[in-house]
């Protein structure tokens, strides 16, 4: 569903992002894996369309949206989790539910019961400001504000950053939950092994802007992996 071939991404004269290629398939969870600053997240915007690429393309469903913007790729289906929630902390829970209908139909325009069901938390919070809630309950909400599009491309930034562990557990079901469905390819950007390795169906380490190592999650090497991971 997902096709990134040979991008180039720069920040002024820096380049981020060297000749990357990267799938994600329908049913699919693809890991991209390494350490603070290898790039990882300026991959994440480049799919989602939240900065330039200078070189390469990228495809969705086979189109290619290379030149398409963040708004219009929503509209496509690709729906973004960014590190660190960015939710809407006036807002209310339901205010911020809501602002994920902007890429929809006025008829497609509700919160479907079944993300309540994932994060039943979030169902006794509606009235609660954004900012009132743990990082752990932003995180959810940055999460079902993002299914409230109807993804078919979801694309998760470091969702454990900063979480408490049982949440990253309900974090972990609720992904493998949407695995399980079929109805969506999830890219995870992560850099908790232990996370993305019970999760990988594919994956993808990077270091300096390249991807060094890829492959089946079920064919990846630990030791080799967790080299290119530690400090």
């Amino acid at each position: 569903m997902l096709a990134v071939e040979n991008i180039d991404l720069y920040y002024g004269a820096s380049q981020a992002l060297k000749k990357i290629n990267l799938c994600a398939e329908k049913g699919e969870i693809t890991c991209i894996l390494g350490r603070n600053g290898v790039g990882k997240s300026s991959l994440a915007r480049a799919v989602t369309g939240r900065h330039p690429v200078r070189a390469g393309h990228i495809n969705w469903e086979g189109r290619d949206i290379t030149a398409m913007s963040p708004a219009d790729r929503a509209r496509a289906g690709i729906a973004y989790v960014p590190q660190g929630r960015e939710i809407f902390s006036q807002l209310t829970v339901q205010e911020n539910l809501h602002t994920g209908y902007a890429p929809l139909k006025r008829s497609q325009r509700r919160v479907s019961p079944e993300i309540f069901d994932l994060f039943p938390v979030l169902k006794s919070m509606l009235r609660r400001r954004g900012g009132d809630l743990s990082g752990g309950q932003q995180q959810q909400l940055a999460i079902a504000r993002a299914l409230v599009t109807k993804p078919r491309l979801l694309v998760l930034d470091e969702p454990t950053e900063g979480i408490q562990p049982s949440i990253i557990k309900d974090i972990h079901n609720v992904i493998s939950i949407l695995r399980q469905q079929g109805e969506m390819a999830i890219v995870l950007v992560e850099q908790y092994f232990d996370f993305a390795k019970e999760l990988a169906d594919q994956y993808a380490v990077m270091d300096r802007g390249e991807v060094i190592l890829s492959g089946r999650g079920d064919e990846m090497v630990e030791e080799e992996v967790r080299r290119h991971m530690t400090v």
